[in-house]
């Protein structure tokens, strides 16, 4: 599943290079990084003798909507369980849509009742005879964390491949850190490779930073023991958060980022979101500006979200604004 790194001209001062992966190209369910982390999950379900797949997630999720579209491509029942906020804009999205398309059977909660239902979607289908599996093990996500680090673990070495092609290393990786999965094996595969990159994750949602640290830390440690390795000493201080570019958390913005995202559609084509990538990628640069980065070989995760990209057109784009 290699997808292109173009480099991205203009974009930087004080002499440092911009790249982009593109997994938003990814050739199944509109792309994006859940595509990876995803197939990880129907494979381990199917590894495990299970039959159902439980999957957890917003109205806005990426990874529910390209989950349900697998099963339903399967023939694998799907229920989703969709939490809410107090007070969230409960109006549908893109991904709302295309879930239903996928016949998934949506299961709604409050921020504190999530466990409470999982553990009652579990007991339910295996009195039906279902074998149920909750994509992050337990009633409260814990215990499937190697799992989705996995798929990003294998694109590292698609990474390490452009850059033996291009005779220089990138210095920095920057990606949207939500879940935390994708950040998980991003740094797997830099220890893996033993090089001196820094991993860095834009915190896009309202999860506080501790638990953001510890989810993608039992994401490494989980990883590495699945896998028979032994972490190196140190490996801790390679988790790297950057928590002051979330705005109010998930789902909110402002017209900073949607200047951003306006700009990198004119300038680079490039279709980015204001809940993930279009906030990571103004964080980013926010970022390199204030922390007087210079030189270095920059490589920014295009984490995919092509049906948010068009709530955002919908919601947005009706403003004349020209080149």
């Amino acid at each position: 599943m290699n997808t292109p790194i173009q480099h991205l001209s203009g974009e930087l001062d004080n002499g440092n290079e911009l790249y982009i992966k593109r997994d938003d190209l990814l050739p199944f369910s509109m792309g994006g990084n859940k595509v990876r982390i995803s197939q990880a999950f129907f494979q381990d379900m199917e590894h495990k003798g299970c039959d159902t797949m439980i999957i957890y997630g917003s109205r806005h999720s990426n990874l529910c909507r390209v989950l349900s579209n697998l099963c339903c491509s399967k023939d694998v029942p799907c229920v989703m369980i969709c939490s809410h906020e107090e007070q969230e804009d409960q109006t549908a999205t893109n991904n709302t849509h295309l879930i239903d398309w996928a016949g998934a059977q949506v299961i709604h909660c409050g921020k504190d009742n999530i466990a409470a239902t999982v553990s009652s979607v579990m007991e339910k289908l295996r009195a039906r005879g279902r074998r149920p599996y909750y994509i992050y093990g337990d009633k409260f996500g814990r215990g499937n964390e190697g799992t989705a680090a996995a798929a990003y673990a294998e694109a590292y070495r698609e990474i390490q491949d452009f850059e033996a092609d291009q005779g220089r290393e990138f210095d920095y990786i920057f990606c949207p850190s939500g879940t935390g999965a994708t950040q998980s094996g991003l740094i797997c595969g830099h220890l893996l490779a033993g090089d001196g990159k820094k991993i860095m994750g834009i915190i896009i949602s309202s999860r506080e930073t501790e638990r953001a640290r510890q989810v993608i830390s039992e994401g490494v440690s989980d990883y590495f023991v699945k896998n028979g390795r032994t972490l190196p000493t140190g490996w801790a201080e390679e988790i790297i958060l950057l928590d002051g570019y979330r705005q109010a958390g998930y789902g909110h913005y402002d017209s900073r980022i949607t200047s951003t995202i306006r700009e990198q559609y004119r300038r680079n084509s490039l279709p980015l979101d204001p809940i993930y990538t279009g906030k990571a990628f103004w964080g980013m640069k926010e970022y390199i500006n204030a922390s007087g980065i210079r030189d270095s070989r920059i490589l920014f995760l295009h984490t995919g979200g092509a049906p948010l990209f068009y709530d955002f057109l919908a919601k947005e784009g009706t403003e004349n604004e020209t080149c």
